[in-house]
């Protein structure tokens, strides 16, 4: 399902230099990709696209559809990377993949929790840790949810859900290795001298690879 269409011309002129002249005319440049197609560079107005980039989380999820200006035919995309101004932290320029919506694809979805507020550890004074903000899942490009739902309404303290806890909408599959952690609830005392303990146990190794290797030169 197309979410969102977006109005681009053909970029002709590529290089550096033209690409920062493309900025400064407030515009942003792009590539297609993919399909089994020849790369089409392109050129968008950089107000529009940065509105609903800023504005619509859902926009780095969404099938696309781009119109290029002169050209026949519609590309239905996902954005697929974004370069980003390291001190604006603003779109410097996009790349979009060609997909089709039977195609199986590989993204990262934001997880969003659900009736905290109502989460029998919290209410006990827990705290609920997000461990993992996104999850790298795979599915139909037509299907591609705006994010993870993770209801807590049932969590108590000192809980502990990891991805196999969690029921996943049908035809989506989280890639992973182990069974890793996604959130916890625990007391905000208990969370801080676990990190102590880690920052203790890391600290020590430190120490005694310096030592080690502090030895090491002494034999040398």
């Amino acid at each position: 399902m197309i979410e969102y269409v977006l109005e681009a011309e053909l970029r002709e002129d590529l290089g550096k230099a033209n690409t920062r002249r493309l900025r400064r005319a407030g515009k942003l440049p792009g590539i297609i990709y993919g399909g089994g197609k020849p790369d089409l560079p392109i050129i968008l107005d950089y107000n529009a696209t940065a509105k609903i980039m800023l504005r619509d989380e859902a926009f780095y999820t969404s099938m696309i559809e781009i119109k290029v200006k002169g050209k026949r035919g519609k590309n239905t995309v996902l954005l697929k990377d974004t370069q980003w101004d390291s001190i604006y932290d603003t779109p410097m320029h996009l790349d979009f993949f060609r997909v089709s919506g039977s195609d199986s694809v590989t993204v990262s979805v934001p997880v969003h929790t659900l009736n905290v507020e109502d989460c029998p550890g919290v209410k006990a004074g827990g705290q609920l840790s997000v461990i993992r903000h996104e999850l790298e899942i795979t599915c139909r490009a037509d299907a591609i949810p705006d994010n993870v739902e993770i209801d807590c309404a049932a969590f108590e303290l000192d809980q502990i859900v990891h991805i196999d806890d969690i029921q996943l909408p049908d035809g989506m599959e989280v890639i992973r290795d182990v069974n890793f952690t996604v959130l916890s609830i625990v007391e905000p005392k208990r969370m801080e001298e676990s990190t102590a303990t880690d920052e203790a146990v890391e600290g020590d190794a430190a120490a005694t690879d310096e030592a080690a290797k502090a030895e090491g030169n002494k034999e040398a």
